[in-house]
Parts: C-alpha cells; sequence; structure tokens
C-alpha cells in the first residue's frame, strides 16, 4: 500500500513555527492498493499498485483504465497519480484508474530480441517483450476486469524503454489497448529496427478506432532518427480509424519530459465530454 506520511512545514517566515505534539508520528496518507500476482507466463510474482478515484465509492461508477509500465512506489506510480487525482480536482480530463505494474527486469521486458551484439552485450537479460505482452493480455487486464468496474476502454503509458515496448505493441497487437502513449521512446534498439518496419507493419494494420500519442524530448541521435521514421510512416499509412498526435518537447530532456508530456497527452487522450465540462476554478 502507498503511504504517503504527513509533514509539518515552518510557514511564512514571519510566523511560529506549529506545535507538534511529542509523540506524534501523523497518520498514513492512503492513496492507492497493492497487490501482489502471481504470474505463470513470467513465472514470478509481480506487483500491482491501483488508483481509484473517490467517485469510485458510490458503487456504480465505471471507470477506463490506464496502465502504467514502472509503475512502482519508487518508480512512476506516484507522480502518474497525481496526474489522475487531477481528474477528480480540475475536471480537465475523465476520470480514470491508474493501474501500476512495478518493475523487475525493464530491460527483459521492454525490449524484443536485438541482432546487434552491442545492445546485447549492455543489455544481457534483454528480449522478453513477447512474455511481458502475454502477462498484459493473459493475466493482468483480465485480473483487472474481474475486481474493478471499468468502462471497457484500456490505455497504456511508459516512457524510455517503456515507451519502446509500447510501440512495438501498437505496431505488433494493436488490438490490446485502444489508447497509447509513448514518451521518448527508446527506437533506437536493434538498431532502428522497429522503426524502419513502421511502415509494413501499418500497412498491415487493422481498421479500428485507436489512439496514439508520441513525445520526445531534446533527445537528438537514434531516439530521434526513430521517431522520425515512425511519424514518417503514420503520415504516409495510419490505418483507418487510428487518431495519432506528435508533440516533441525540445525544451526538455530525457530525464525531465515525462511529466510534461504525461499531463498533455492525459488529458489529450481522456477529454471531458462537453457537457461535462466546468468553467475555471470548479464552477458550474
Amino acid at each position: 500500500m502507498m503511504l504517503l506520511m504527513a509533514c509539518a512545514g515552518t510557514g511564512g517566515a514571519t510566523r511560529e513555527p506549529p506545535v507538534v505534539t511529542q509523540g506524534e508520528g501523523g497518520r498514513p496518507v492512503v492513496i492507492a492498493r497493492s497487490y501482489t500476482l502471481e504470474s505463470s507466463v513470467l513465472k514470478e510474482t509481480r506487483r500491482i499498485n491501483v488508483y481509484v478515484p473517490p467517485s469510485y465509492a458510490d458503487g456504480q461508477t465505471r471507470l477506463p483504465v490506464l496502465y502504467l509500465l514502472d509503475g512502482g512506489e519508487q518508480e512512476d506510480f506516484p507522480h502518474i497519480t497525481g496526474l489522475a487525482q487531477l481528474a477528480s480536482l480540475n475536471h480537465a480530463m475523465r476520470e480514470m484508474m491508474v493501474v501500476g505494474i512495478e518493475g523487475t527486469d525493464r530491460k527483459r521486458d521492454f525490449t524484443f530480441p536485438s541482432s546487434d551484439p552491442v545492445d546485447r552485450k549492455e543489455l544481457p537479460t534483454s528480449g522478453g517483450s513477447a512474455a511481458f505482452r502475454e502477462f498484459l493480455a493473459r493475466e493482468l487486464k483480465p485480473w483487472v476486469e474481474a475486481r474493478y468496474r471499468t468502462t471497457g476502454e484500456s490505455a497504456i503509458i511508459g516512457e524510455s524503454l517503456a515507451g519502446l515496448f509500447i510501440v512495438e505493441t501498437f505496431l505488433s497487437q494493436p488490438e490490446l489497448f485502444e489508447r497509447y502513449i509513448a514518451v521518448s521512446p527508446s527506437l533506437w534498439w536493434d538498431n532502428q529496427s522497429l522503426a524502419k518496419e513502421s511502415a509494413t507493419r501499418l500497412r498491415a494494420h487493422p481498421a479500428g478506432s485507436r489512439v496514439l500519442y508520441l513525445s520526445i524530448g531534446d533527445e537528438g541521435g537514434g531516439m530521434q532518427e526513430g521517431v522520425d521514421a515512425l511519424v514518417g510512416a503514420l503520415k504516409a499509412h495510419a490505418p483507418a480509424g487510428l487518431q495519432w498526435h506528435y508533440e516533441p518537447l525540445p525544451g526538455e530532456h530525457h530525464h525531465t519530459v515525462y511529466h510534461p508530456a504525461a499531463f498533455r497527452a492525459v488529458r489529450a487522450l481522456f477529454p471531458v465530454p462537453p457537457k461535462e465540462a466546468q468553467a475555471p476554478g470548479g464552477a458550474p
């Protein structure tokens, strides 16, 4: 369970420090539930963190699901959940539940086998993306659907190697999710083979209502080249029904791009229906 311990600040410079009762340990602030899931596909135990907004407590509300890669407490779960929580506070986007998949070996789970000896040397456990995708399809998604009230809508979000996995999943198994968010995807992997194959894969894509959101910081090199190749393929061969968005953020770096890109993506992919939109400040 994710716990945030309450702490007291010193207040303004001219104010007296707040008085804390001796022995007062504060109380836990609980924002999510944490589960363990035994995976027969991956042959290991995976920790799953789940956030639902307060509205879910009414016993009737159904929610879209945002699956978060690198979704552990010490990974991206706190800040992506914070973005989802904004939906309950300012109505700038639809409410959603967040299902965070804590990492065990991201270099294994998020990469397909590479023919590049340098890749294999630097990431010796790589090449397990097909098994991880099977885990999502056969075990995790059914587990979530059986335990939570959902709308049946699903999205997946991740950055860097997780973004590579998302692009690969979108190109190879597009029906697995309705919405895909890939931030600074590591399309340099395997000498950019996935990006180079993207046009061919897109030509074979089935028609369907899906959304792909791409963003990248000031990465340069093979990562930017790979994204450029994918964007070019999308311009030429986007299948019927696909909505895709490319929003580069050149003012951000690899270690700063995720949060601002994720906020833009979630707002774009989970817009509030016009009849439910509210004026600034929360006034109806």
